[in-house]
């Protein structure tokens, strides 16, 4: 399964992005507003692609990891999470810092709104970020999402404070 935008290619993870995945998911700098990254080494960020490329093959997926390739260049990452209801899902992404700004997040983000409801008949998307990623929030709202909640508690990998979670939503 392999979605295309006007500059943008979405495509199944596999074991040669590996490198290119750590670069971006394995720098702190990068993901300081992540809950889950920064991946520590390159063999846990081997472990997170070997369960997305087994995940591909489950007829009834946790997931949907896709690359995001620019040309050749592996620039990040996004992944539609299915939940308990089968009508709902999140989405989430991480691009690297070099192509930030650029709109690619954005353009990424609706082909998987578009395949969200085509392909899997999801209603309703949500995400959620930390407060202080202005970049994600603006992305959740230039793709039709509206902020549901602000809540606290949310806890970053790479810190140790406490912070606010803002979850956005948007009917498909």
């Amino acid at each position: 399964m392999t979605l295309t935008t006007k500059r943008l290619t979405l495509t199944p993870v596999n074991m040669s992005h590996l490198q290119s995945t750590f670069e971006y998911a394995g720098n702190p700098e990068n993901t300081k507003f992540m809950m889950f990254l920064p991946y520590d080494s390159l063999e846990e960020t081997r472990e997170v692609l070997e369960q997305s490329v087994k995940n591909w093959y489950d007829k009834n997926p946790a997931y949907r990891h896709f690359a995001i390739m620019l040309g050749d260049t592996h620039i990040g990452e996004i992944t539609l999470y299915f939940v308990d209801d089968p009508k709902r899902a999140e989405l989430g992404w991480v691009i690297h810092r070099d192509y930030w700004n650029r709109g690619y997040t954005t353009e990424a983000a609706l082909a998987m709104l578009e395949y969200a409801k085509r392909v899997w008949d999801i209603e309703c998307v949500f995400a959620c970020c930390d407060s202080e990623n202005t970049g994600s929030y603006r992305v959740m709202e230039k793709i039709g999402m509206h902020r549901v909640s602000c809540t606290p508690g949310r806890k970053n990998r790479s810190s140790q404070e406490a912070r606010y979670e803002l979850l956005y939503e948007i009917m498909l």
